[in-house]
């Protein structure tokens, strides 16, 4: 089945807020082999909705927007339909007592336009939301299939999850489809394509390996399509195990995970715990290691230590080493993995230091130069980087070598 997305709202187009509803659901629809061949986003006009759904049928089967069903004048999503699909109104009883509950729950009053939310086209299907308010509503005409969603993410994603995916595989058949993934790092995309050429050329049509390069970070993934799907599965499986001793120390994690998954999979089979000092990319790595549930288990907690007095005050950094070497320098980092591990009593620690940029540099130090540091009582690693000019980016990429290089040393820890 193919696919479209329009996404409707001003706020999009003049870059108030970004669409993420639009990459979500291609990865939701994607996992159950619906191919989105187009993603479309227009104003609150009544006659650029109307225009978006024409050129939408001629392209796909399935039309998916978002946006536009709020209770204020600017949203007219609905009315846009209702005319399209030469509508009259009703009020949909179950929108009705949802719209109510909630009010209620809130302990706030209703006006009429609250109300009016229950009010749907009487040829469309309601989709309840979990979440909101404002109801979805589903058409068919012919072959095609229209589904319209509030712009508000989480509504849409409980309609996606609970009702509309499910209805989807009552209402069509779709093929047995299997992604794998493999997350790697340490290695550029152009080396790891390299590496797995012959598998490539050997890979039958109906499996698809496709490279997601982000900074210092390589995902593949493995799409099988079939009508089994235990033998895709399989199938999958197999070149997926082909791959992995390919790609060797450069995989990280199998499946869709991250790098800080990976080392939080490693501390707690270690059963040892790790603390952060971030001089330089500011609480990033930190972002990411909390953003796993269960990371308190063997993530104690971590400083950003930006200025000189707090890595001599909390950190135990001889001034002496500050003024000889300068913080930005594997003396500084060294000492900072030392007093982390003292004074957060851990058994690991991974500290950073650096100039992000875009002021600081130096021609000994130009911006860019970021120390890492990382290890334990007995064991203290370090890694120099030379990166860009530009500030985000050297903080992204700082912290990911940073827990790649960390990932790799657990990886050799004695269990």
């Amino acid at each position: 089945m193919k696919a479209e997305i329009i996404t409707i709202g001003d706020e999009i187009l003049i870059g108030q807020i970004i669409d993420t509803n639009s990459a979500w659901m291609a990865r939701e629809l994607g996992e159950i082999g619906i191919q989105i061949i187009q993603i479309s986003s227009i104003a609150d006009r009544h006659s650029d909705i109307l225009k978006a759904i024409e050129l939408a049928e001629t392209r796909a089967e399935l039309i998916l927007m978002t946006g536009g069903l709020g209770p204020t004048k600017d949203d007219i999503t609905k009315k846009a339909l209702a005319d399209y699909f030469q509508s009259n109104w009703q009020v949909d009883e179950e929108a009705l007592e949802n719209v109510k509950n909630i009010f209620r729950r809130l302990s706030r009053p209703m006006i009429q336009v609250n109300l009016d939310q229950a009010k749907v086209p009487d040829n469309c299907l309601t989709i309840p939301n979990l979440k909101g308010t404002a109801p979805g509503m589903w058409f068919e005409k012919g072959n095609h299939i229209y589904i319209s969603m509030p712009g508000v993410p989480h509504e849409m994603m409980a309609m996606i999850q609970n009702f509309i995916i499910p209805d989807l595989k009552r209402k069509r058949k779709f093929p047995a489809i299997f992604h794998q993934t493999l997350l790697t790092a340490g290695i550029g995309e152009s080396f790891l394509a390299e590496k797995l050429s012959a598998v490539e050329e050997n890979l039958p049509d109906h499996i698809r390996l496709a490279y997601l390069p982000k900074l210092s970070q390589v995902r593949l993934r493995l799409s099988g399509y079939g009508v089994n799907q235990e033998e895709i599965e399989k199938e999958v499986s197999h070149w997926s195990e082909k791959i992995i001793r390919l790609i060797g120390d450069y995989l990280v994690f199998k499946g869709d995970g991250t790098i800080a998954q990976a080392i939080l999979l490693e501390l707690e089979e270690l059963g040892k715990t790790f603390a952060l000092a971030e001089s330089c990319t500011g609480g990033f790595i930190s972002k990411e290691i909390t953003a796993i549930p269960g990371s308190s288990k063997t993530y104690l907690g971590g400083l950003v230590p930006y200025s000189n007095s707090l890595k001599t005050k909390f950190l135990g950094v001889k001034e002496s080493t500050l003024e000889n070497f300068g913080a930005v320098s594997e003396e500084t980092v060294v000492e900072m993995v030392q007093g982390l591990i003292h004074g957060f009593e851990v058994d690991f620690g991974l500290v950073s230091s650096g100039i992000a940029g875009p002021g600081g540099g130096s021609i000994a130090k130009p911006v860019g130069t970021v120390w890492l540091a990382w290890g334990s009582k007995n064991e203290i690693h370090t890694q120099k980087l030379s990166l860009g000019n530009d500030r985000i980016i050297n903080i992204e990429r700082a912290s990911i070598m940073a827990l790649y290089s960390f990932y790799t040393f657990l990886k050799n820890q004695v269990k």
